[in-house]
């Protein structure tokens, strides 16, 4: 059958090389086109119906509602060339029950249509487990037998909608099949959907039947190592495979050896992204192998922030040898300490292969170098609470003087990403005036566990010095403002949470608590006296402060 697949593809690339370029496309992206109504949607519909040879509508970056989404959809049944759905992001500030009907709509007229999709793309929009009930008919109907793409990056689904999918996906290829018309799937993209283990699982099952996949995306998706594991089980039988993205999830050794398993069989692959993934020394070591014995095709490989230890990162670097496509090595965030650092920049110099290997400026130190940091940690922590001032100066370390003495060194820039990867206050402070409405931004306020992680790591950098203090403050009002006054965010949930992480509430899972208690305390002290903090959670929290 992978013969059979394989054939299709090549007729397939045939055939679209031969259909116009760029031809057929009608674009109303981000317009903001707000369409209640019938009426409203007048000016679309009758640009719909005065287009022939309809084959990509993109309707990304307005806002649908039921009535309109039913007469657009009546001027799609006359269009039977359309292929590629650009559909993402078009039910902005739509509740969630309107948005089933409104897809329900869609794939009904595409069905009557006798539409065959090439790209199904509904990124951004959160329409949740309900959601993918709205398009799951269409899944299934000879309109997709023909998929190639198909994209639901961050919509909400979770394990229930992840399993729908599956199943959709699953019957979707076996009518495909029965009708000599097998469905020939690409590229799957669903990062951020909290698919969890078992939406990932189900979701393997139906790769392994499908086996054409070139390009896996799911970062994101809180997948621990028995979801990981079936993925790869199921990516070792698509060949095809060129891009596997898994970024954020947490594979642990155990999924990390699973993977690199897989990756032996795998002779297509040109990114690997795990970064985020928690893969450690073993699972590094396990992936090396794999990329030393094949993967001729390697253009990048990611393990940044994984937890990997010296030697193991040393084994990566080594097994790139030969990988003539090599373009990217990302290393970075890793316990590595500066003279493994020196070492890897050496080893692959001697490879004539210094460009490829990415910054190494997170780079966590070795476990040596972490001790000391955890001791001057302390003492600083210890620092504070003595509130004497000449106590403070006797004990603090002359260094910091005579270093605020010399000239500065201009520091590299910081992202959000980088600050909360590993935060410190000069890294808030470094991140500029604008820091606190950037993480708000970038933090996802429907996710209580972001937040709460988010705010223990703005909350960690807390000193009782004006630029750093303010700093916090502000960046911690503007991600609570945010969250608090999101109709999705739920505060019991979020105080429940915080509480676990804090350790003054036991957990069924174990999590990890934070440190010390001393900057999240001097936050929410400041946080309960503003509008935005509801004043219902007070007492809840006060009941257990004040132990």
């Amino acid at each position: 059958s992978v013969k059979m697949a394989s054939e299709d593809i090549t007729k397939l690339a045939e055939s679209l090389a031969k259909t116009k370029v760029g031809g057929g496309q009608l674009s109303f992206k981000g317009q903001s086109l707000k369409l209640n109504t019938a009426e409203d949607a007048e000016e679309v519909i009758k640009q719909i119906e005065e287009f022939d040879g309809l084959e990509a509508l993109r309707l990304e970056g307005n806002t649908v509602g039921v009535e309109a989404a039913k007469v657009i959809a009546k001027a799609l049944e006359k269009k039977s060339e359309l292929k590629r759905c650009h559909w993402s992001d078009m039910f902005t500030g739509r509740l969630r029950s309107e948005i089933p009907p409104a897809l329900i709509s869609f794939g009904d007229a595409l069905i009557a249509a006798g539409a065959q999709l090439v790209e199904l793309d509904l990124s951004d929009n959160a329409f949740g487990p309900d959601g993918v009930r709205g398009f799951e008919a269409l899944l299934k109907s000879p309109a997709c037998y023909t998929l190639q793409e198909l994209k639901l990056n961050n919509c909400g689904m979770g394990i229930g909608g992840g399993k729908i999918l599956a199943a959709a996906l699953k019957e979707c290829h076996r009518k495909s099949v029965a009708q000599g018309k097998r469905l020939a799937l690409k590229i799957f993209v669903a990062g951020r959907n909290r698919l969890e283990n078992d939406g990932a699982t189900a979701l393997a099952e139906a790769f392994g039947i499908i086996g054409t996949l070139e390009e896996v995306h799911m970062p994101q998706n809180g997948i621990n190592h028995p979801g990981i594991t079936a993925l790869a089980q199921a990516f070792a039988i698509n060949p095809l495979l060129k891009v596997i993205n898994l970024n954020d999830n947490t594979f642990t050794e155990k999924g990390a050896v699973a993977m690199a398993e897989t990756l032996k069989a795998l002779r297509q692959i040109e990114v690997i992204n795990f970064g985020d993934c928690l893969v450690r020394s073993k699972g590094a070591v396990a992936i090396a192998d794999a990329v030393k014995e094949g993967l001729h095709k390697l253009k990048e490989l990611n393990l940044s922030f994984c937890e990997i230890k010296r030697d193991a990162a040393l084994t990566v670097a080594e097994a790139i040898e030969d990988k003539t496509e090599l373009e990217k090595l990302d290393l970075n965030g890793n316990c590595l300490g500066e003279e493994v650092c020196e070492q890897l920049h050496e080893i692959l110099e001697g490879f004539n292969m210094a460009s490829v290997l990415g910054s190494l400026s997170d780079d966590e130190g070795d476990e040596d170098d972490e001790e000391e940091e955890e001791d001057e940690e302390e003492e600083k922590q210890q620092q504070l609470k003595d509130r004497e001032a000449e106590e403070q100066e006797s004990l603090t370390p002359k260094k910091i003087f005579d270093s605020q003495a010399s000239t500065p060194v201009p520091s590299p820039p910081v992202d959000v990403a980088t600050f909360l990867a590993f935060p410190s206050p000069e890294k808030l402070l470094r991140l500029g005036p604008k820091c606190s409405v950037l993480i708000a931004q970038q933090t996802d306020t429907s996710d209580v566990e972001k937040v709460v992680a988010t705010l223990l790591r703005i909350s960690s950098v807390f000193k009782d010095e004006a630029s750093v203090k303010t700093a916090v403050h502000e960046t911690a009002d503007a991600l609570m403002k945010k969250a608090f006054s999101s109709a999705t965010f739920n505060s019991d949930a979020f105080i429940t949470n915080l509480l676990v992480h804090m350790g003054l509430l036991k957990s069924e899972e174990k999590i990890k608590t934070v440190p010390s208690l001393y900057g999240i305390l001097m936050t929410l002290n400041h946080m309960v006296q503003q509008d935005y903090f509801p004043k219902s959670l007070v007492p809840v929290l006060s009941a257990f402060v004040t132990k």
